[in-house]
């Protein structure tokens, strides 16, 4: 038995040293070109948002230097990285390419070679975001072994894709995953020499940090200095803060809505919402409030028609859902093959009819080779709507339904915006029908939404094609508030309101 139960351990020990996969392991430039060949041919068939804000000729072209790439690459982190670089390049903050199961497993379970420290980017630069024993709490990052900060979030931010050309949705991603993204992008390290500014000092210093696993990373970052603050932006947040209202005196509230994932139709907490806001601007109206903040710097979208339900409570004339909507395609989903849906693989023919047949009741217009939606629904402004004068507070995590509210709000309101410019795209974006394929020599999988929507907003010489939200104030935190964990962008909305109200 003894025996046995030791050639048990060690039958265990050496399959997994065996059969353990690396993200640094060769993947041969042949299945490269294969599964490159594969991804194009995807994006440029399935992807209605693939020329929104390129040029045919300049995907064409970035398809072009992807190949010529191919023969410096060597590993499946070198094929990731060439992936990941098309397609955020293509503008969505829907898009995304991911590792396979296999190859992912072994990332979260890496012993070592991971930054240690959790950052946090304000204006631009990188600061120590936790207390440590190392590195001050608040000292500005200068280089990370030898990577400045310029470097460091131009190479980092390809991971976390933004609508168009948005570049403060990149420091969200960042923010929480930057030694991941680093070891992503230049490998593992054994140690980090880094060279920073203590905030109580004025000349440089540097230190050698030994690297920990990944697991410790995340750690350390769940017990970052501004965890306090940004919980909600980083944390899962419970349903029972989804949204709720506070009253700071007799004149002003705070609307705060951290999710429009409320459902629809006649789903419970579709309508519980729904009834929330009916009372709430009730209440509002019958006392006479006079300002209102409305706080989705911690929304990421969601489910329609939430969006537009909260929007009908803000405007004060009938609201078009969205201006139009369609998919590049006529018939069935293209390259079904490589289609990934979590069904039995005897059920993929019945799942493909039922898609196609979804497909045509939701977009029953054909023309030039596109399905466009036939009915798209207008939102009366309610009775109750709100009288007084509104703040909107946004972020760059603002994205997809919440980023349509915000830019509804902006372009049809009177509302003052306030805060950081969205990742969601104000003129419109990539979205409502998400689809995956996976790519057949290296088991990636990516994924994207399939309808272009513009929504149904004013053009503006202060809103620029490709941009998010941009707010009428743009408050980030200050540096000063970040240390002492204050709210920079609530306080500054509280303060114009009591301005306004003296002048």
């Amino acid at each position: 038995m003894k025996k046995t139960a030791y050639f048990l351990i060690l039958f265990f020990i050496l399959s997994n040293v065996i059969f353990a996969q690396s993200i640094d392991d060769s993947f041969s430039q042949k299945k490269m070109r294969k599964d490159l060949k594969t991804f194009i041919k995807i994006r440029e068939t399935v992807n209605s948002g693939l020329y929104t804000y390129r040029t045919k000729k300049q995907i064409d072209s970035t398809y072009s230097w992807a190949y010529n790439e191919i023969p410096h690459l060597k590993s499946y982190r070198d094929f990731y990285n060439l992936l990941t670089t098309l397609t955020d390049y293509e503008g969505s903050v829907h898009n995304g390419t991911y590792w396979s199961d296999k190859l992912w497993k072994s990332v979260k379970n890496e012993p070592k070679g991971y930054f240690p420290l959790s950052l946090k980017i304000i204006e631009g630069k990188f600061f120590i975001n936790i207390e440590n024993k190392d590195i001050p709490l608040g000292s500005e990052i200068i280089s990370v072994n030898s990577h400045n900060k310029e470097q460091l979030l131009r190479e980092l931010g390809k991971y976390y894709t933004t609508d168009g050309f948005n570049t403060t949705g990149k420091k969200i991603g960042i923010d929480k995953h930057f030694s991941k993204y680093y070891r992503y992008n230049f490998g593992l390290e054994d140690e980090f020499k880094v060279v920073y500014k203590n905030p109580k000092l004025k000349q440089n210093q540097s230190i050698t940090l030994s690297s920990v696993s990944y697991k410790k990373y995340y750690e350390n970052f769940a017990n970052r200095h501004s965890r306090k603050l940004d919980n909600k932006l980083y944390d899962d947040v419970e349903k029972s803060d989804y949204y709720s209202l506070k009253k700071i005196d007799s004149k002003t509230a705070i609307l705060t809505i951290n999710s429009f994932s409320l459902g629809s139709g006649s789903e419970k907490s579709h309508l519980k919402y729904k009834h929330f806001l009916d009372s709430v601007f009730f209440d509002l109206n019958h006392n006479k409030f006079e300002n209102l903040i409305v706080d989705i710097r911690n929304n990421g979208g969601g489910d329609k028609p939430n969006d537009m339900v909260t929007l009908s409570y803000l405007a004060n004339s009938p609201q078009k859902e969205i201006r139009t909507a369609w998919i590049g395609f006529t018939e069935s989903i293209p390259y079904w093959k490589y289609f990934q849906i979590n069904i039995p693989f005897y059920l993929k023919p019945f799942a493909k009819g039922k898609l196609k047949k979804m497909m045509k009741k939701e977009l029953p217009i054909v023309k030039n080779n596109r399905r466009y939606y036939r009915h798209i629904e207008t939102y009366q402004p309610k009775r109750n709507r709100f009288k007084g004068q509104v703040y909107l507070l946004i972020s760059p995590f603002v994205a997809s339904a919440a980023s349509l509210f915000a830019s509804m709000v902006a372009s049809n309101t009177n509302a003052i915006v306030i805060g950081e410019e969205t990742s969601g795209g104000y003129y419109g974006h990539n979205g409502s029908f998400p689809v995956e394929y996976k790519l057949p020599k290296s088991n990636f999988t990516t994924d994207f939404s399939i309808v272009n929507l513009t929504q149904d907003v004013k053009k503006k010489d202060t809103q620029p094609f490709g941009r998010g939200v941009i707010p009428d104030f743009i408050v980030e935190q200050t540096f000063e508030d970040f240390i002492n964990n204050k709210d920079t962008q609530m306080n500054f909305a509280i303060d114009l309101i009591k301005r306004n109200a003296t002048e």
